[in-house]
């Protein structure tokens, strides 16, 4: 007699590496509850590594789609699923994707032009690990934003022990100057640290310009003409001393991975994607009088004047106080508290 298929749990996550690593907790929560499942994850088939390496995933249902749009399409066969969760945004693009699927079941925020979607009402100012665990909570699954954590890789590191400075972003908002991750680059050398550059694909140029200029040779460049393979990223991470980062994918891999990292904030507060409330974190974050909470465009051509407010000293400082294991009582320095 043959065996009656899996029933399948469809979820949508069609973003990026943080993305994807800010629904952890959400994946984990569903892979307990439904343990009968196959769990297929919509995304970027780029992240097919860190989908891998998360533990959580039956099989990827690679997506294409520009930026941060909803796919057009999804390349789904076979019966409908019995479950799709729209972990992907808030409206009727995710929504309507989804719904074309004829899912038995829709999990979903509430949105008026989607009003046969009954779930929660969507919040604007709330930390996306939490969004997405609230949101599985209203529908009757326990879901902990703090379980987040990913197994660490079994690979060896390239650079053990090394701080790890990663100068691109994916958005010139949350670029923080070359020529400061550089001096930070340089005085990190001259206290005594390993440094490693990172790089993403198209960001050769700016690692070797920090490289070069924090006096480091070119071997220290990791990446660039194309992402480092996620095995060996996880490594580096997994073993470094600490990542100094903007506000993008690998500062959550380094939360993911429990590494000490420090993560310089703009235009978008940390308090809406930063790490959680650990000693081993340092998040650097400088609003103005009037915008402590509003968050600024994360997609933004120029770099964000929050951003700018950081200073070279600052970043440092923030590296002595993780690497050294300075205890504290908040996963910040700067002008305030979270």
């Amino acid at each position: 007699m043959t065996p009656r298929p899996a029933p399948r749990l469809l979820v949508l996550r069609a973003l990026g590496l943080g993305d994807l690593l800010t629904a952890v907790p959400a994946l984990r929560a569903l892979r307990r509850h439904l343990t009968g499942h196959e769990l297929v994850l919509a995304a970027p088939e780029r992240l097919s590594g860190p989908v891998a390496a998360t533990g959580l995933v039956d099989r990827l249902l690679p997506t294409s789609a520009p930026g941060r749009e909803v796919p057009a399409d999804l390349p789904w066969t076979g019966p409908a699923p019995d479950l799709a969760v729209d972990l992907h945004g808030n409206g009727p693009p995710s929504h309507l994707l989804l719904q074309r699927l004829c899912p038995h079941r829709l999990f979903a925020y509430a949105h008026p032009d989607t009003p046969d979607i009954v779930g929660p009402a969507w919040q604007e100012d709330e930390h996306e690990r939490d969004r997405w665990c609230r949101l599985l909570r209203w529908y009757g699954i326990p879901a902990d934003p703090l379980d987040l954590r990913i197994p660490a890789p079994a690979a060896s590191s390239p650079a053990p022990g090394a701080v790890v400075v990663h100068p691109g972003a994916d958005a010139p908002a949350r670029c923080w100057p070359k020529e400061r991750f550089a001096a930070v680059a340089r005085e990190l050398r001259r206290c005594g640290h390993d440094v490693v550059v990172t790089a993403g694909a198209g960001e050769g140029a700016l690692a070797d310009y920090v490289a070069t200029e924090a006096g480091l040779p070119s071997a220290a460049v990791l990446g660039g003409a194309g992402d480092v393979p996620f095995d060996q990223l996880a490594a580096l991470v997994t073993q470094a001393r600490c990542v100094v980062v903007g506000d993008t994918g690998l500062a959550h891999l380094a939360t993911a991975l429990g590494t000490s990292s420090v993560v310089l904030f703009g235009p978008v507060a940390p308090r809406l994607w930063g790490p959680p409330p650990d000693p081993r974190h340092r998040v650097l974050w400088h609003p103005g009088e009037d915008d402590s909470a509003r968050p600024g465009d994360a997609h933004g051509r120029e770099p964000d004047a929050r951003l700018l407010r950081i200073g070279v000293e600052e970043v440092v400082e923030a590296v002595r106080a993780v690497t050294d294991g300075v205890p504290g009582d908040a996963p910040v320095l700067g002008s305030i508290r979270l």
